[in-house]
Parts: C-alpha cells; structure tokens; sequence
C-alpha cells in the first residue's frame, strides 16, 4: 500500500485518503528527514520546505501542495530526483481577489476618500488565476484597468498589457499578482523596489496579497515615509511569520497571509491534490465528502463584496500580536466567498 505523509492543517482530507494509502499526518515542523524517508508520497502546504535536506535519501516520488504557489519546494531539485511536482492553480483565486476588493473598500472608508469606485484606475501586475478575476471585476465596476502582465504579452502578441512604468504613472491602486521567481527572463523578485516606487505618481495604494518578497520592505517604508505613496496592504510579508515590525505598524491593513483562505478555496486545493496522487498512482478515483464549489462569481457589485468580508478584525489580531501569525493562519474561520448577484 502506498505510503502517504499528509500536512495536519490541510482541511478537509482527514480519512479521505484512508481507504486506499497508508497515511499519517503530521505538523508542518514534524516534517523531517528522518520522518520522510519511507513514503512515496507527500502532500503539503507552503509551511513545508521541500529541497535536498528533506528528501535526500528519501524514497518519494510525488509532492502535492494544497496551494497556488511552488515557491516552497526546489523544483531543479525534484526534477532531477524523478520526483512528480503537483500544485493547485486557481484554487483560491476568487478568495484573493474578493481580500483585494474588500482591502480596497475599508482603505476609501478609512481615508474618508469619498471618490466613486468607477473613478479610479486600477494597476494589476500579473494577469493569471487571480489576476484576471481581478480584472473581470474591476471592469463590471466601471474603473480603468491597467494590466501589467510582460510572459503574457510576449506569447499573445496583443495590445492589452501596459509597461510596469505605464502603471506606475497612472495607478491609484497597484496590486500584485505573480508568482516568486528570481531568475529567468522576467523575475519578480523585488519587483516593487526602489526603482519602481520612485516612478510611481498619483500616491497610489499598494496591495501584496501575491508573495511576501515581490515587495521591498525596505523601498516600500521609504516610499510610505516621504509620501510616494498612499497606503499599503500586506497578507504576503518578506520573512513571514518573522515579519517586519515597522511594516506592521505602517500598513493600514495587514494579514497573516489569509487572502485566499475561504472555504470554497480551501475545498478546490484539497480536491485537487487528491486528484492529483490518485491519477498519478492509478488508484480509484475518491470524490470529498464536501461538494467542490464552481469558480469566481461572473457578476459582483461592490456593496456585495465589501459585504462578503472586511479585513478589519484580522488586521486587528495581527497588530495586536506579531507573534501570533502562525496561531491566526493555522486556525482562521474560513470565509464564504462573493456571492453571484443576479442581473435583471
């Protein structure tokens, strides 16, 4: 029977997997090499880092993540090894772009900024799972969107995506939504820098609801301090859970990395990595006993989303206690989702 080691904070699969693998679950820090050595297969989240040190002398073959990103594990590494990489895109994407929304809603409402959603243009970097949600529902509300997205451009050869400069000038808001990289022809690491904060003119607000380190904390405190820009949002922190303290206090809201921590989302990854180790080993195919949600809602309004969550009370825990990032992560009341509004 195949030997599987399943991440204890992953919901919804505890016993899913029971009838058909040898499975044990284990907290984030209890995954060592030593605990690894025997199974062929691993499914995690991002708390897990998977490279040589963990699997050296490893029999595994497989890894599944329960999440969007891969920036955990050393790809090269597994490659090489023979060992079978799977992720679960768009899992979460309507979760993070419903946190985008209801961020930038509480943000207009805190700066008694009594400017019409339609009014402004909206900045997106990274035009993919989230992205493009983001940009189908900044359009039904009527603002300018700008679409930064170069992988993208370069393949479709079209006129729809700006220059990270382009944004820059004309953005009241920029939200980031690529993945990590910090090589190859289009990295993203600090990608919001010094560099791109000085460039920027309408003092816009910064969102990083991606990955912690497309945003210098240190550029993004200078551009805050000499009034580039307006506000930031934070859920992915450079460092994280060790984060930043000045950043903490400055950002006007600041999460412990839950954007995209609904249960609709948290429901698609757990279906998607089960697929994922069934398909790969040839087992029978096992269904959740939760139903898996359809995708992002098609029509939305603003009052429906700034409805749907505020991010004002997790904004609170976090202030109150940096070191509680991992508690408040790990045992977060998972939100609904926007729900779809009915057009006459």
């Amino acid at each position: 029977m195949i030997k599987v080691v399943v991440e204890n904070k992953i919901p919804f699969i505890q016993g899913v997997l029971d009838d058909c693998c040898q499975v044990s679950y284990l907290a984030p820090e209890e995954f060592t090499a030593d605990a690894v050595k025997n199974v062929d297969a691993m499914i995690i989240r991002t708390r897990t880092r998977c490279n040589a040190s963990l699997l050296d002398g490893s029999r595994c073959k497989f890894i599944a993540t329960a999440t969007i990103g891969t920036d955990h594990i050393d790809l090269d590494y597994c490659s090489k090894k023979g060992i079978a990489v799977y992720n679960a895109p768009g899992c979460n994407a309507p979760a993070v772009a419903q946190y985008v929304f209801a961020s930038i809603a509480y943000w207009l409402k805190q700066r008694g900024d009594s400017r019409p959603i339609n009014t402004l243009t909206m900045g997106i970097v990274g035009v993919g799972h989230v992205g493009s949600i983001v940009e189908r529902w900044a359009l039904q509300l009527g603002m300018n969107v700008l679409s930064c997205d170069p992988p993208r451009a370069e393949l479709e050869s079209t006129n729809n995506f700006v220059s990270l400069e382009t944004i820059a000038k004309y953005a009241d808001i920029i939200t980031f939504h690529t993945p990590l990289t910090k090589n190859g022809q289009y990295p993203t690491y600090h990608m919001c820098d010094a560099s791109f904060l000085d460039k920027v003119a309408r003092c816009p607000l910064i969102i990083d609801s991606a990955r912690g380190p497309i945003v210098d904390t240190q550029a993004i405190l200078v551009a805050l301090n000499n009034g580039k820009i307006a506000d930031v949002v934070v859920d992915c922190w450079e460092n994280e859970p060790d984060i930043s303290d000045e950043l903490l206090k400055r950002a006007i809201i600041a999460t412990p990395h839950i954007a995209g921590y609904s249960r609709e989302g948290k429901i698609r990854a757990t279906a998607m990595v089960v697929k994922a180790l069934t398909k790969h080993f040839g087992l029978p195919y096992i269904s959740l006993s939760e139903t898996v949600p359809a995708g992002a809602a098609e029509h939305v309004s603003f009052e429906t989303i700034e409805n749907s969550y505020s991010p004002k009370e997790d904004t609170i825990a976090l202030k109150e206690d940096k070191y509680s990032f991992e508690q408040l992560r790990n045992t977060y009341n998972y939100r609904s989702e926007v729900k779809n509004i009915i057009l006459e």
